[in-house]
């Protein structure tokens, strides 16, 4: 089975996927947020498989992209040093990918298929 909350970062300044981005996702727990993962995205940006056998839960999760460890590895600098989107899972059953276009000055997102 597919990990039930997918990513996958797009540098939008030089049209290829981000390749080697520490991401981290989190789940909150009452008051306070919870890390349910860690990877670095592939050759093609994606992470896909971060959840292993984890039970898909409903809630409130986040995701934490750091682009300033990418945009180092690049030699830019980059005017976001991490990018974190909160996000609502409400069907545990149903596939949720949290993409990023990227760039040094800018990103967006939106959810994926």
């Amino acid at each position: 089975m597919r990990s039930a909350i997918t990513t996958h970062i797009l540098d939008v300044n030089l049209g290829r996927p981000a390749a080697n981005v520490q991401v981290t996702l989190f789940r909150l727990e009452g008051d306070a947020y919870v890390q349910v993962a860690q990877d670095k995205t592939n050759d093609d940006g994606r992470i896909v498989d971060w959840m292993g056998e984890a039970e898909r839960q409903a809630g409130v999760y986040k995701v934490t992209f750091d682009t300033d460890g990418y945009f180092n590895q690049l030699g830019q600098a980059c005017l976001y040093p991490s990018v974190t989107i909160d996000f609502r899972l409400t069907a545990p059953d149903e596939h949720y990918h949290i993409p990023l276009l990227l760039s040094a000055n800018g990103y967006s997102t939106y959810r994926g298929s």
